[in-house]
């Protein structure tokens, strides 16, 4: 197969990329076994992938290193996108230091980020560097404006921001041309339709959509709550509760269906029907599995018809928010 690319704002990527957090955090497993995750990412650079996407706060910090050092020698065949802003940094504390956890998009704390993020990756610049989350406490334009300098020294090659409303991002696009948005979509989470796509197509900037599975909801592979354990953080997505969890099942029910109908699994369904919702939609399905990746990249391959893709496009909403009160408030809308 040849991997088709998807223009992102100015920039050019694999149709389908990799998500590397799950790699190192927050899901079960996480960091269990790094010698599969580094064959995964060898891996999607032999099948054509080029878009890689990590962030200082998975670890925090160690996927950074795990990611730099997988694609070593061959960092050039790669889109590489990290994020910034959800760690504070603060002049002379130790280099992987900072307070993880904490919104920070400050000016300074942007160019301690970006040189932390350079020496673990092991690159002389960022292809893709986005705001992780909106700081409340420091305009977008400063943080935009801060974020040009680093363009301008030859750091990084585009800007991105994440989570944030289309008056945001008409804001920041003001100051400095932002290449691409990204946020959570698939069947799962309908909110980009809201107005955001729409808007990113008026002003020419690419949507990359992490989580197209649904957090591992859409493959069919989670059956209870009970499969996460304590230290995942889906067991404390209101999406992931019990009665939550049994409505949302009618989702899965009508992937399932379409999958076996289709000749393929629940996982291609769900990331078929995401690339058909347009051209300039980048999903980064994340794994740290090889059997995954090549599941994931053969949805590029899965033909669903109009009406298969009506009926998934009719399937009900999910029930219950996407994260926890705490990390909702963090979400520009």
């Amino acid at each position: 197969m040849i991997m088709d690319h998807a223009k992102i704002g100015t920039l050019d990527v694999s149709r389908l990329g990799l998500g590397c957090m799950g790699m190192s955090a927050f899901y079960d497993g996480a960091g269990a076994d790094e010698q599969e995750s580094v064959a995964t990412i060898h891996r999607a650079l032999d099948r054509g992938v080029t878009h890689f996407d990590t962030a200082e706060i998975y670890g925090p910090f160690t996927n950074e290193v795990l990611v730099g050092r997988a694609l070593g020698a061959r960092r050039e065949e790669a889109v590489l996108a990290t994020k910034f802003g959800m760690v504070a940094h603060h002049e002379g504390e130790a280099p992987d230091g900072g307070t993880p956890g904490t919104i920070d998009s400050s000016p300074a704390s942007i160019r301690l980020a970006v040189e932390g993020s350079l020496r673990r990756l092991g690159t002389d610049h960022v292809d893709l560097l986005y705001q992780h989350r909106l700081d409340p406490a420091t305009p977008i334009e400063e943080t935009v404006g801060a974020m040009a300098e680093l363009v301008q020294r030859g750091l990084v090659r585009h800007l991105g921001l994440s989570e944030v409303s289309v008056a945001t991002v008409r804001r920041a696009h003001a100051v400095h041309p932002i290449t691409a948005v990204q946020s959570e979509y698939s069947l799962w989470t309908r909110d980009p339709e809201h107005g955001l796509l729409q808007g990113l197509r008026e002003l020419g900037v690419g949507f990359v959509a992490y989580s197209p599975l649904g957090r591992g909801f859409l493959t069919g592979a989670i059956t209870s709550p009970a499969d996460l354990s304590g230290e995942d953080f889906r067991s404390t997505s209101p999406r992931f509760a019990q009665e939550a969890f049994d409505q949302n099942m009618r989702i899965v029910e009508v992937v399932r269906q379409v999958a076996q109908e289709a000749g393929g699994t629940p996982a291609q369904v769900a990331l078929a029907w995401l690339l058909s919702r347009g051209e300039d939609i980048a999903p980064i399905p994340g794994t740290k599995r090889v059997s995954r990746l090549e599941e994931n990249l053969g949805a590029a391959d899965l033909q669903l018809s109009p009406e298969q893709l009506q009926r998934l496009d009719a399937v009900p909403a999910p029930v219950g928010d996407r994260y926890g009160d705490a990390h909702m408030t963090s979400i520009d809308r």
